[in-house]
């Protein structure tokens, strides 16, 4: 085993950086170009199959905003602090046509100890276990499903589900394990509480929960007092990742070790991969920072987690939830007295 490999479920990834599902990952090009960067896995854009979700994305649009709210150019280098909004929708590409595609790319995976991932998004249950049986009898080793696709709550009626509660992660997960024996990972919505949507995916047979998708918001323009591209959308940066590291360590918690968890939404390098390794993820999906930056960000994110691996002297398989498992409650930690008043400035105050 080397000092990157985890494992995840029933699958051993040669390490715990993937490539998550969007934009970049669309095309055949993009696909190869991920592996090509020796990401882990590979997980395709989403598809499903009404045509009202493909031709949402017929009106995307993306905007790089900064940690001021202000627009920032879309070129190779954006800066650090820098957060993905946009509005999306699936794959328009015939499922046949794809799904030919898919298996293609994946045995070109296999070849690279990798795995090329093939992604569906919820409208009609039914339908999403046929085509997921579709995906497992072509010969793709690996499928994951999302319950309630953050784009849903602005796409026509019936384009794609929004399911939010435990009980309807559930019935998904039956539905699938029913008929699928190939390893199913959740991408779980947000919820209330994510460590009750994690549980009930696992207990129905998922083999492991990525989460948390990004948040679908609202950001006005100051200078046309109107908003961002006109709409809703969905954002990710690197604020996320502390919220995304505590739901991870909160269904460590609740779950115990190992809970098979993919850590998304805040990674921007190889050291935010460690931070959600360290909050009890097994593996970390890049999606927004492959969008901004390309695949070249896989594969710096692999040696800057292969760096910080041999500098701790540990492997990345013994650090996941090691800073979870550290957690301690507020009076667990020294009294220290007055110490709130170091961080009051009087003079800040008015007389």
């Amino acid at each position: 085993m080397t000092r990157l490999e985890v494992t995840l479920g029933s699958l051993r990834l040669k390490n715990p950086v993937i490539a998550g599902s969007g934009e970049a990952t669309m095309t055949e090009n993009g696909i190869r170009a991920a592996l090509q960067a020796g990401a882990g896995a590979v997980v395709a854009k989403s598809t499903n199959e009404t045509e009202a979700a493909k031709r949402q994305l017929d009106h995307t649009d993306y905007l790089l905003l900064d940690s001021r709210w202000r627009p920032i150019e879309w070129t190779a280098n954006p800066p650090e602090d820098a957060q993905l909004f946009s509005r999306s929708g699936l794959l328009q590409e015939k499922f046949d046509t794809w799904l030919e595609k898919l298996v293609r790319l994946d045995a070109e995976a296999k070849a690279q100890h990798s795995y090329v991932v093939g992604k569906l998004s919820v409208a009609s249950l039914d339908e999403c276990v046929r085509m997921g049986e579709r995906m497992q009898e072509a010969g793709l080793r690996v499928i994951e499903v999302m319950a309630g696709a953050v784009h849903g709550e602005q796409a026509v009626k019936g384009a794609i589900a929004v399911v939010r509660d435990a009980a309807g992660v559930q019935a998904i997960v039956e539905a699938l394990r029913r008929r699928l024996k190939v390893p199913l990972w959740m991408k779980l919505p947000h919820g209330e509480d994510m460590t009750l949507l994690a549980k009930a995916a696992l207990d129905a047979g998922a083999d492991a929960v990525a989460f948390t998708d990004r948040t679908l918001a609202m950001v006005p323009d100051l200078s046309r007092r109107a908003p961002f591209l006109g709409t809703f959308g969905a954002i990710g940066g690197p604020w996320a990742l502390p919220l995304t590291c505590r739901w991870l360590a909160r269904t460590r918690q609740r779950l115990g070790a190992p809970a098979p968890m993919i850590g998304t939404n805040g990674a921007r390098d190889g050291y935010d991969v460690a931070r959600m390794l360290l909050a009890g993820a097994s593996a970390v999906q890049m999606t927004s920072a492959v969008m901004m930056r390309g695949a070249r960000v896989l594969r710096q994110s692999i040696e800057e987690l292969d760096d910080y691996l041999r500098d701790q002297g540990v492997t990345a398989a013994q650090i996941i939830g090691e800073a979870a498992d550290k957690l301690t409650a507020y009076t667990d930690q020294p009294a220290r007295p007055g110490r709130w008043k170091q961080f009051v400035r009087p003079e800040a105050w008015p007389d």
